[in-house]
């Protein structure tokens, strides 16, 4: 239980009725830890979300490389002196075509049942918003239920998840007397120049991605709980002789009944065809053992979770019959000008490679209410700024509410977008033709910050 006064230090407003919105501190975190517990638990039996307990508490106690103590919005009741409602901020950073951009993301968003409908989360994410813009994190993401955080300003835009699974039936059996061709080993900090490496190409499929630096692999490899719901399992893969050849990710436990890779890359030069079947035994091996506490589900297969354009989906379909299809991260982007001159360089270089190679033009794009206005000048944008449609539908191109952040993210193509929104257009075939190559659809995968 905390014990807030009215002259608290860390209370950023009185809501009335005795409740306040204040900053987390040390004293909160058992408190948070089985407030988060039996918000996130189970509906259908009450049991609390142990997972998302043990999260809270790393986050609260363990060193983080970029979350604060602090970074917790609370509501409290003073009259009980209990955590009513809370959500957190953690730092980060993506990059935008290799731009590196800030992003603050919000997570664990929860409020008792009998303090919901009186606005507690929205007035919460007004708060750490406003932080956002005093920290300069350009974009806000967050993954959660569907919706939802539609309410306070965000669009889904990039894919969560997704991928291939498969059943026993389709694991590659070794023949009689055959050994593993790659071995299999946990990670250790001596190899995250390896890890990272890796890491760092695999984002070139991606536009967007997520920054790792030593001090994140790190904490991913030793500063978690191990009963947190968001530590991985990270693994090397290696030749008999214990040469590395790449690096693989799992949970340490099960959703349902399979074990699903969650990140798996190879060094150049290295045949996913080849290696992937022992990985698949290993999954296979590791899914049997693991702890079916929280998912008493037989085990019946594996997967590779790694969204929608990983090369080994193109190596083993056979084996590999489910489609998995990809949820989607919730972005925020308050001043999309402002991205727009911050990913220049992106955008000029998708010029470069284009038919429209020095392009000089402007681009009026309308959002109904507001809008940006661009200006090329032989392919350079020399001029993002906001736009005020008069009348509402004027412009080069129209895009309805947010819809038009599935285009600038990759998400969705302008044909995509057409084909679902009648109210998307341009007023010229040589428009679209523009605004397609300057921004195509390229799913992402984003390993974010926990």
């Amino acid at each position: 239980m905390t014990t807030t006064t009215r002259n608290d230090p860390t209370i950023l407003r009185d809501l009335g009725e005795g409740l306040v919105l204040r900053r987390s501190t040390l004293a909160d975190t058992e408190a948070l830890v089985a407030f988060n517990a039996f918000v996130h638990g189970r509906p259908d039996t009450g049991a609390p979300d142990d997972r998302a307990g043990a999260w809270v508490r790393d986050l609260m106690t363990r060193p983080h490389p970029t979350f604060e103590t602090g970074d917790f919005t609370i509501v409290e009741d003073t009259n009980t002196g209990k955590i009513v409602s809370c959500l957190n901020l953690i730092p980060q950073t993506w990059t935008y075509g290799g731009i590196p951009f800030k992003v603050g993301r919000p997570e664990l968003v929860g409020t008792q049942p009998e303090y919901r409908d009186r606005g507690l989360v929205r007035l919460q994410f007004e708060t750490i918003h406003q932080w956002c813009l005093e920290r300069d994190y350009k974009v806000q993401a967050i993954t959660g239920i569907p919706y939802f955080y539609r309410q306070f300003g965000y669009e889904m835009c990039l894919n969560l998840g997704g991928g291939r699974a498969g059943y026993l039936p389709q694991v590659p059996r070794l023949a009689e007397g055959e050994s593993e061709p790659y071995l299999i080993r946990p990670a250790t900090e001596a190899d995250i120049p390896f890890i990272s490496q890796l890491y760092d190409l695999s984002c070139q499929r991606s536009i967007v991605s997520c920054v790792w630096d030593e001090a994140l692999w790190r904490c991913e490899l030793t500063g978690k709980s191990a009963d947190s719901v968001n530590r991985q399992e990270i693994r090397i893969i290696t030749s008999p002789e214990g040469e590395p050849a790449g690096f693989l990710a799992h949970y340490p436990y099960r959703w349902g009944p399979v074990l699903g890779a969650t990140w798996y890359e190879l060094k150049a030069g290295l045949s996913y065809a080849a290696v992937t079947p022992g990985v698949i035994r290993y999954l296979v091996a590791t899914g049997n053992a693991v702890s079916t506490e929280h998912d008493p589900e037989p085990f019946g297969g594996f997967s590779f979770s790694l969204g929608a354009n990983h090369p080994v989906f193109k190596t083993l379909l056979n084996r590999l019959p489910r489609e998995n299809w990809p949820y989607a991260w919730y972005i925020r982007l308050p001043d999309i000008p402002g991205f727009l001159r911050l990913i220049a360089p992106a955008l000029e270089k998708r010029l470069t490679d284009s038919p429209f190679a020095g392009h000089s033009g402007e681009i009026k794009i309308t959002f109904y209410r507001d809008g940006v206005r661009m200006v090329f000048e032989k392919g350079k944008l020399t001029t993002a700024e906001p736009y005020k449609p008069s009348p509402a539908g004027h412009g080069n191109a129209a895009f309805p509410d947010l819809t038009f952040l599935r285009l600038l993210f990759g998400y969705n193509s302008l044909d995509d977008l057409r084909i679902v929104f009648a109210d998307v257009w341009t007023d010229s075939p040589e428009m679209w033709a523009l605004l397609t190559c300057l921004f195509p659809r390229q799913p992402s995968t984003v390993w974010a910050v926990a």
